[in-house]
């Protein structure tokens, strides 16, 4: 299993939800299995998205998509505030 984990501060956090909502990627399609959407506790401008894929070229791909298509667009990302941190993990146990 692999994640691919994004933290961001964002503008909104309704606003960011209800895009992640229109799901811009497919994620269904991009090979997501399963995803989570966390928040500081002390820091209501930050998310923090969890997902997670069976292949790590799935997770490669998908996040080449956000960097191509998602971020760089203030309709599809109308919330972000500033670049976004990323990293693939793979479950070890």
């Amino acid at each position: 299993m692999f994640t691919l984990q994004i933290e961001h501060s964002i503008k909104d956090f309704e606003m960011w939800k209800a895009a992640f909502d229109r799901d811009p990627v497919n994620r269904a399609a991009s090979g997501v299995v399963s995803h989570r959407v966390c928040r500081p506790v002390d820091d209501a401008h930050y998310v923090v998205v969890e997902l997670d894929f069976a292949a790590l070229e799935q997770a490669e791909r998908l996040l080449a998509n956000l960097k191509a298509t998602v971020w760089n667009s203030p309709v599809a990302a109308p919330a972000l505030a500033g670049a976004p941190r990323t990293r693939i993990l793979e479950t070890t146990g």
